[in-house]
């Protein structure tokens, strides 16, 4: 199976070893961040830059954009308390460049008032980190209908 994604290339020379290293510990970042959300915890902010952006587009069930990690928290909190047993799981990480972690999940729970099971949704949601100095700066969860067209937009190819 052809990836989708093209992980970021390494140009080999004297910067080689300092990007690499950028890439690693910010995926490392990342798949921390998704240990705790695969267990439930969405309680640690520590991850966040205190000025992150927050973003959750149109056509989303609560799109906006929200800076500060005060208020991203604040948005959380507003989302994850109206399920049961709300999880998001990493299918697969895609390091884009140095600053850019692409995650693809999927996402299960159970609506509180509705009773309405979501299950395990696949291919129609990605979260996209934007990472500086050991912190992410912006997060941007991705809901799409076409994987292909998603990461064309995204400037991505297959």
């Amino acid at each position: 199976m052809t990836s989708i994604i093209k992980s970021a290339v390494l140009v080999l020379g004297a910067g080689s070893v300092i990007l690499e290293q950028a890439l690693s510990e910010n995926l490392d970042l990342v798949r921390s961040i998704y240990a705790d959300w695969e267990r439930g915890d969405f309680s640690s902010l520590d991850w966040a830059h205190p000025e992150i952006e927050f973003v959750v587009p149109p056509g989303s069930p609560t799109p906006g954009t929200w800076i500060g990690a005060a208020a991203m928290a604040e948005s959380w909190r507003d989302w994850l308390s109206a399920w049961e047993d709300w999880r998001v799981e990493a299918d697969e990480y895609h390091e884009l460049d140095d600053e850019r972690v692409l995650v693809l999940i999927h996402q299960s729970g159970r609506g509180k008032s509705s009773g309405l099971e979501i299950g395990r949704t696949e291919g129609e949601q990605a979260n996209l980190f934007h990472l500086r100095d050991g912190k992410v700066t912006k997060l941007v969860l991705l809901e799409y209908e076409d994987r292909e067209r998603a990461l064309a937009d995204l400037g991505l190819e297959e």
